[in-house]
């Protein structure tokens, strides 16, 4: 079975301390972490960029499906004890919709104030 890639930006303060809450609590040989703000290199192979990547959260579950902010997460959160309650509940879809707008807004903010997600922009315009 294959694994499943996340790829979260390192630099960020907030994404780094909450992927590597995930990183000890997850079952072993389920993921695979790519820190996309140091290494983006492993992008190439999901056709993603990395300004793309550095904006929203992104994960290649096991069937090779890119799944991108909030259904990101629930990928990560289905493979998690005691997370995959919030997997499911997200999915309703009166939360599903606020969710997604949270989650948008929150992460247009960051990448906004981030000095290396700015960098990223001017490479890519």
């Amino acid at each position: 079975m294959k694994v499943i890639q996340v790829f979260y930006d390192g630099k960020c303060g907030l994404c780094s301390k909450e992927i590597n809450y995930y990183k000890r609590i997850a079952p072993k040989n389920i993921f695979e972490w790519h820190d996309v703000a140091s290494n983006p290199k492993k992008l190439k192979d999901i056709k993603i960029s990395q300004y793309d990547a550095l904006l929203f959260l992104h994960v290649s579950d096991q069937n090779s499906n890119l799944k991108i902010g909030v259904d990101a997460f629930t990928v990560i959160w289905s493979q998690l004890r005691y997370w995959k309650i919030l997997s499911i509940l997200i999915k309703t879809p009166i939360v599903y919709s606020i969710a997604k707008i949270t989650y948008k807004l929150f992460a247009n903010y960051r990448f906004k104030k981030l000095t290396h997600c700015q960098m990223a922009n001017q490479k890519v315009i």
